[in-house]
């Protein structure tokens, strides 16, 4: 599958914004998104706040391919789906994005691990109905945090627009073809 990242990115940037460091935000000093631990974690471990406002923008960019698009597969992932789960993994955690994609295709157990049965089990899948799926679950689960009436009105945006764009890419994405007589993948 062709790569979405360099169409996915832009997309999620523009959700996250620039640095902030609100109180009632548990992920502490933020900029492009990017929280102070993982910028510890890939960058600089005795990093400061004034570190991560000086962030560059492709500081951000190799920590998101490296820590939430190639962690969670996405390039293997059908278009528009590989957004929601990436856009999902990095508001709400990979692990979190990973279990609501298994539960979606109906695998068992509680683990978030991108193996290759359910990277193909989502591209054997309608993407538009996995994306609406993952939305929908997406919406749920936010609702339910505690934090919800400080930042649910802007998370409410994102998972909508982040829809509407993931079922457009989703919808243009290439069918596969199959020749006649010949088993899809045989």
């Amino acid at each position: 599958m062709k790569s979405s990242y360099d169409i996915c990115l832009p997309l999620l940037l523009a959700h996250e914004g620039g640095y902030t460091n609100n109180a009632r935000d548990p992920g502490g000093p933020t900029n492009f998104g990017i929280t102070i631990f993982d910028y510890r974690e890939y960058i600089k471990p005795d990093a400061t706040a004034a570190d991560v406002r000086e962030m560059s923008i492709e500081q951000a960019k190799r920590i998101y391919r490296a820590r939430y698009w190639d962690v969670q597969r996405c390039d293997e992932l059908p278009a528009g789906v590989d957004y929601v789960v990436f856009d999902y993994g990095v508001n709400s955690g990979i692990g979190r994005s990973g279990k609501v994609l298994r539960r979606l295709l109906k695998f068992p157990g509680n683990s978030g691990t991108m193996e290759d049965a359910v990277i193909a089990a989502a591209r054997s899948s309608d993407a538009a109905t996995l994306v609406d799926a993952i939305c929908g679950e997406r919406l749920q689960y936010l609702q339910s945090l505690k934090t919800w009436p400080v930042f649910g009105a802007g998370w409410a945006r994102r998972v909508k627009e982040v829809q509407s764009a993931a079922l457009v890419m989703a919808m243009q994405a290439p069918k596969p073809v199959v020749a006649a007589g010949v088993a899809a993948g045989g």
